[in-house]
Formats: structure tokens, sequence, C-alpha cells
């Protein structure tokens, strides 16, 4: 059964708008910290191996294929409340949520048998989350379908979501390697101490973030309870028969392949290779600038004429076309690889500003083909495969680290070892340039939604709903 739009409610306008751009600020707080901070606390800071860290990322993300599905089916069956059937979720959870991103950088436990640490960091990762994180995320994505049935408002939510991730990387991209890095013996290393007290911070505003979308988005659209069991094997083969959400998904695991490797790089490039932490927040800062006054105004507007699937393919291979460039160049000033950095940055982002509206594109054309709205169920599928995407960043991130030689050591002292610079330099651009290569080849070939499409199954979905 289809959603139907709800009756006297106050029609779809800035507030919704405002209030979605705060629920991906909080939801990104503690995101973007543990993306780009928390291997290299753990390695710098704790003492344990890059391919640890990376291979306990890696697994507790694989816990997700349980926690995200059974999160979505949880939404899809919940009943309606005055609130709506999606905001409750995020005021229950967003406190746990915060709690949990603070204890996960914990530097008091630097002095703890190596067992702990390990045993520490990966409770505290896994509650952070496949638990509270899933909790708030699913409904948050899943609530876009129900704040407004037009589509036109729905790009308006990706653009404001997309905003709310690049306030979110402006923030802690550009505040963190002001506060968290301190010079040791010409080193630039990462201040243990700094970090706990900036986890406790950020995810304090996260929470307060996520309060003010639940206060401020309508759902509208009233999205009616489920009540079948889950049939795993209709799940399945729904996802690998659904060529549109197959394409999404995998998009979105190589997207992050790339986007979370230029991040997750960052602070090893910047203040290892570079020895420079100002330069890592000179290259979140106008990245994320970039982003705001560039590609937020510009990029529902040429998705709107050429369509989102076309205009990411363009983006994507530019992107990598930028990494590929730098390294051959091999800049030796910081600034000049700031400068590729936000012209890679920027390119891709015109993709990630709107997949969010890709998103409740799949999920309008499965209500076409099927007769039946499951937007939590497929927005919880779509959610595991980012977290995929997470999972094998962060593995091949650790991996690749481990294999070129970094440890503590060289963070401490990085001129004694100029091999594994030369090969962090390479890394950082090789990482990127290869993942948007490889989107933009599953955009053309395996997605199908191209503008055409999009705009029959809108019309379509209208005239049932009349």
């Amino acid at each position: 059964m289809a959603g139907q739009a709800k009756k006297n409610v106050k029609p779809f306008g800035f507030a919704d708008k405002v209030g979605y751009f705060f629920g991906d600020f909080g939801n990104d707080f503690t995101f973007m910290l543990s993306s780009m901070f928390m291997m290299k606390f753990y390695t710098d800071v704790m003492g344990v191996s890059a391919g640890i860290v990376g291979l306990l990322m890696m697994a507790a993300r694989f816990v997700d294929a349980v926690t995200d599905v059974t999160m979505g089916q949880i939404v899809d069956r919940s009943a309606p409340t005055k609130d709506g059937k999606f905001k409750p979720w995020i005021r229950r959870c967003c406190g746990p949520l915060g709690i949990s991103a603070f204890l996960m950088f914990q530097s008091g436990f630097a002095g703890m048998p190596m067992g702990f640490k390990i045993f520490w960091m990966f409770l505290t990762y896994l509650l952070w989350g496949s638990i509270f994180y899933t909790s708030v995320n699913i409904p948050y994505g899943s609530m876009a379908s129900a704040v407004s049935p037009e589509a036109s408002d729905r790009a308006q939510l990706s653009t404001f979501r997309s905003m709310g991730a690049s306030c979110a990387n402006l923030a802690i991209g550009t505040l963190t390697p002001m506060v968290a890095y301190v010079t040791v013996d010409g080193a630039t290393v990462l201040s243990g101490s700094r970090m706990t007290m900036i986890a406790g911070v950020f995810a304090a505003c996260g929470i307060i973030c996520h309060l003010l979308c639940f206060h401020f988005v309508t759902e509208r659209v009233e999205v009616p309870q489920k009540t079948e069991k889950l049939n795993v094997g209709a799940m399945l083969k729904s996802i690998f028969t659904n060529r549109a959400l197959l394409g999404i998904i995998v998009a979105a695991i190589l997207l992050l392949l790339g986007m979370l490797g230029m991040t997750g790089m960052a602070p090893y490039v910047f203040p290892v290779y570079y020895n420079s932490g100002s330069s890592q927040s000179m290259s979140s800062m106008f990245s994320s600038l970039a982003s705001l006054f560039v590609v937020a105004p510009l990029a529902s507007k040429i998705a709107a004429k050429v369509g989102k699937k076309e205009m990411s393919i363009v983006g994507c291979l530019v992107s990598a076309g930028t990494w590929i460039v730098c390294l051959f160049v091999r800049p030796e000033s910081p600034i000049v690889f700031v400068a590729f950095y936000v012209v890679a940055y920027t390119a891709l982002t015109f993709f990630n500003m709107v997949i969010w509206a890709m998103i409740t594109d799949v999920i309008d054309d499965a209500e076409i083909r099927n007769g039946v709205r499951e937007d939590g169920t497929i927005y919880s599928v779509y959610s595991f495969a980012r977290k995929l995407g997470q999972a094998f960043s962060s593995g091949m991130i650790g991996g690749l680290m481990t294999a070129i030689g970094y440890s503590k050591a060289v963070a401490a002292d990085p001129s004694a070892y100029p091999e594994v610079l030369k090969k962090i330099f390479d890394l950082a651009c090789l990482i990127p340039a290869s993942g948007m290569i490889l989107v933009a080849l599953a955009l053309l070939f395996i997605y199908p939604l191209n503008k055409a499409r999009v705009d029959a199954n809108v019309a379509e979905l209208k005239k049932r709903r009349a």
C-alpha cells in the first residue's frame, strides 16, 4: 500500500529544509570524527597497529548486516505517532549515540594493556556505529519520503542534507587539526587528551542538532504500518532483481571507498608527509566552503536540467582526473596539494549532493513496479551498503598503511622513513582516483534511472495518488 498524503498539515517549507540540514549535521559530528581521526587516534595515541584498527572497524561494519536491516524492519513495522513514523526514533536514540561516540576517544586508557585497548575500541565502535548510529540514521534517511511526496521537495531535502554534512566537515575537518595537533621535537603529532575533549564537545553538538531536526521537520505522507514478517530470501531477490537499487548500492560502496580514502589519508599525508597540520585544516575548510557555496546552489539546478545520474558521472570523472594529475605533478608545497584536494572533492560532491534524492527515486521506482512502498527496508539496505563502503575503506587504509610500514615511530620521526612517506603520498592520490573512476562506471552501466525515467515515475505516482 502506497503512502497517502496527510490532510490539514502545514505545507513543505524552509523549516523542513533547515531541520533536515541539522539532522545530517548531527549525524556527521560523530561520523566525520570517526572517519577522519579514529584510526589516527588508535595508531598514534593508543599504539595499536593500523592493520588491527582497520580489521576491527571493518568487522564492526559487517555486524550492520544484521542491525541495519533489523532497524529498517522495526521502522517499517512501527505505528505512526502524533509526531510521525520516523521522527520519534531520532529523539529516542540521539543521546546514547553521542555518549558512545565520546567513549571511543578515551586517551586515559593509553597506558592499559594492548588487549584491553583493542577490546575497548571494538566495543565502543560497535555500540556507536552498529547500534545507536543505525537507530538514528535509518529513520532519518527514511523520513525524506514522508516529508513530501514531491520529487522537487525531496531533491531540496537531499541538498540540505548534503549541506549539513558539508558544515560538519567544515567544523570537524577545520577545527580538529587546529586543536588536536601539537609539535613535539619538530614533528606534528596528535594529542590524545585534546582528542578526548574534542570528542565530548562534538558529541554534545550532535545531540543538539538531532533535537533541532526533530523540532523543525514535519512528516506529511502517512506511511502505513507494515505487518508482514521479513522474508530474507525475497529481500535478497529484490536487491538482485532491482537494477536501480543494485546500481546505487554499488555506486555508494565505491563512492565511500574513494571519498573516505581521501579523508582517511588526510591525517597522514598532511601532518606526516608535509609536516603541516594547518594544511589539513585548510583542505577541509576550502573543500567544505566550495561544497556549500558552489555545489549546493548549482547541484539541484543542474540535476533538474540534465539529470542526477548524468551530472554525477561527470563530477566523478573530473575528480578522478584531478587526482591522476596530482600524482604525476607531486607538488612539494602543501598549499598546492590543498588546491588539488579541493578541486577533486568539489567535483565528487555533485554526486554526493544528490545521492539521497536518488534513493527516493529508487524507492519510487520499486513502488511503481511492486505497488508497495518500503522506505525503511530499502533505505536500510542502502545504508548497509554505505557501511560496507566504510568497512572496506577502513580495512583498506589500515591494511595498506601497515603494508607500507607505517607505525607510531613514523609519526614521531617522519624524516627517518623517506620510502614510507613516498608511499603515503601515492596512496593519497591513487585511492580516490580509482574509486571515482569505478563510481562513474557503475552509474553509467548499472544504475538505470536517468532523467527521463525518473520524470516518468514521478508523473505515474502523482496519477495514482490523485
